[in-house]
This record gives structure tokens, C-alpha cells and sequence, in this order.
């Protein structure tokens, strides 16, 4: 890995080790821990024996350290072992400047892997570490999920495991769990412990097993809306009111005004009444993942979506507290539904 990186992928890096491929420093940093956590905890659990691990395995936390402490430890060579292994978690709290670690890289120790694990944020790429660290090693970012890309997600993960999953159930599983990737891995697991036989994923079990009802969750709600059908998604408000573990304006706000961001964009596509055209101006998977926002085009004008956006901003802010002394969340999800059908 001589070459420099400015771009790499959790597969790639995963490869890469999985092929004993190590590289002398790793900065795994951005709003994603998931991912960073994966790529640590292979390295701590893969690199060493297990009996090598005592004597050449370090794993300190960045407020602990300062950068000239971590270089010594870095620098320090195996003992009966091929390799040394020095881990900083939460290295964003790291003390002093990082001039140590900039001149460590220009002859990094070839038998030691260093890995930083910087999270909650990226280091700024106009930095002479990440550069020099692209230049011997491995600079990988990991970023949130997009909602559109939570049941590919969901997908993946259960045929990596050998199940496979409705595309309704996938969309309530992401709808339900959000962005959170070890959460929706945690949900996941507990639906692949239960699967029968065929080891399909459908919205049966996961209204049984997550505790989502198939027939009223923001799915559904996100469903009736687009397609106009007022009488349904008052249903599915009702619902929620009586029910508000299983919805909230909270837990579908999110959901709406990426929907209506997203429908907003997709009237500028060059081909608009194309789903293939709209899907790949939205850079969504395929023309199958479009057709909502196709048919979004024919239910809501432009003018009408515009609105729409401005009405859900307001509402999220008055849903918080702001110009809004009376107003409870329940009302204020009717009177968004109300605002967005008529």
C-alpha cells in the first residue's frame, strides 16, 4: 500500500487485512463508529496470536495520551512476534500537536501497525498528517448511512448471512431504526435468531419479532402520502395516537422531509417521467427505487413541495419548543398530515 489513498472503502481496507495486507498506520475517522470500530476490532483480534498479544498489543484512549507518548509506543519493536500493535481509541482527544506523529510517518516502523480511531468528526484533509498517513498507509472516512441506503444496507448484512428479506420489511426495518448501524444490527440479529426454515425476512416477522405493525408504521405513513390517499394515512395518525410507541412526529419528520427534499431535486431531472432517468439524477440503486419519487411528481406540484419542505421545518421547530407555547406533538403531527394532503 505504497500508493497514495484519497479515497477507500470499509470492503477494501476489510480485504486487505483479511489478506494479512497490514499497513503501518491507519486513520479511521467521520460520524460513522460502526464501521471504525469493525476495522479496530479486526486488527486487535486478527493481527496477533493470542499469546503474542500481551507484550506487543496496545490499546490506549486519546485523552490519556499526548502524540509524543504514542510515537514511543509505536516505535518500540516486537518482542517473539512478527508485528506490534498499538490502537488509540478516541484519538480526537489526543493532547498536543501532532508535529511527533507528522515526522513519525516519514519512516513509520514497518512492524508495527498504528491505528487511530478518530470519531464524531474527520480530521481536515489540509492536514500534513493525513496526507503523509495516505501516503504510507491507510486514510479511510466513515460516513453515515443515507436513509435511501438503510435497506440496501439491511440487504446485505442478512444475505451475508445467508437470509434474504422483503423489500417492504427491509424499509421498515431501516424506517424504524434509523441510521444507527449497531442498533439496526442488534435488530437484525435478534429477527435472523428467529427466521423458519426458508430464511426469509417478510413484514410478518418483523412486526412479530421487532414489534412494528405492518399495516401502521411510517413506511405506511410515507406510502399514503405519496400516493395522495388521505383516508389511510389519517388511519395510521389515529393509530399513532392511541399507539405512540409505535410512531411519533419524531420518528417520522426525518422520514418525510427526505422524502420531499428528495421529490424536490427529482423535478430538475432531465427526464422526469423516467424512473431509470430520475433514479440515476437521485443516485438511487435502480428505476424500482424512483417510482416513488415518479409518482410524487404527479400527486405534488413543484410549488406544492416547496411549501410542503418549508411546513415540515416549521413544525420540527415548533415540535422542539420554539414559537410554540401550547401546541402538543400530537396536534402538531395532524396538522402537518392535514397541511401536506390538502
Amino acid at each position: 500500500m505504497a500508493e497514495k489513498k484519497t479515497s477507500i472503502t470499509f470492503e477494501l481496507v476489510m480485504r486487505d487485512l483479511k489478506a494479512r495486507t497490514f499497513s503501518p498506520i491507519y486513520i479511521l475517522m467521520g460520524e460513522e463508529s460502526f464501521y471504525i470500530d469493525k476495522i479496530s476490532d479486526y486488527i486487535a483480534d486478527n493481527v496477533l496470536q493470542p499469546e503474542e498479544r500481551d507484550f506487543n498489543q496496545t490499546i490506549v484512549f486519546g485523552s490519556d495520551m499526548n502524540a509524543a507518548q504514542i510515537v514511543d509506543l509505536a516505535k518500540a519493536y516486537p518482542m517473539m512476534a512478527e508485528k506490534r500493535v498499538v490502537i488509540v481509541k478516541e484519538s480526537q482527544d489526543l493532547h498536543g500537536n501532532t508535529e511527533f506523529l507528522e515526522k513519525y510517518l516519514d519512516k513509520p516502523v514497518s512492524s508495527t501497525v498504528l491505528v487511530f480511531c478518530h470519531k464524531n468528526g474527520t480530521i481536515d484533509r489540509r492536514k500534513k498528517i493525513v496526507g503523509k498517513a495516505e501516503t504510507v498507509g491507510v486514510v479511510f472516512e466513515s460516513k453515515k448511512k443515507r436513509d435511501y441506503e438503510l435497506p440496501g444496507f439491511v440487504e446485505n448484512y442478512l444475505k451475508q448471512h445467508k437470509a434474504t428479506i422483503d423489500n417492504k420489511a427491509a424499509v421498515m426495518m431501516a424506517d424504524h431504526v434509523g441510521s444507527d448501524l449497531s442498533r439496526l444490527i442488534s435488530e437484525l440479529d435478534k429477527v435472523l435468531i428467529s427466521l423458519p426454515q426458508d430464511r426469509r425476512v417478510t413484514p410478518d416477522i418483523v412486526e412479530r419479532q421487532i414489534g412494528i405493525s405492518k399495516e401502521f408504521n411510517a413506511f405506511e405513513l410515507r406510502n399514503a402520502i405519496i400516493n395522495r390517499n388521505i383516508f389511510k394515512a389519517n388511519q395510521i395518525i389515529k393509530y399513532f395516537d392511541k399507539n405512540p410507541k409505535a410512531g411519533s412526529i419524531y420518528s417520522f419528520l426525518p422520514l418525510l422531509f427526505n422524502y420531499f427534499q428528495n421529490l424536490m431535486i427529482a423535478y430538475y431531472a432531465p427526464n422526469r417521467n423516467n424512473e431509470n432517468s430520475v433514479a440515476q439524477y437521485l443516485e438511487l440503486r435502480g428505476g424500482w427505487a424512483a417510482k416513488d419519487y415518479v409518482t410524487g411528481m404527479r400527486n405534488y406540484t413543484g410549488m406544492k413541495t416547496m411549501q410542503i419542505i418549508s411546513e415540515i421545518r416549521e413544525i420540527d421547530a415548533r415540535s422542539k419548543g420554539l414559537d410554540n407555547p401550547n401546541t402538543g406533538v400530537r396536534d402538531l403531527m395532524k396538522e402537518l398530515i392535514f397541511f401536506i394532503l390538502h
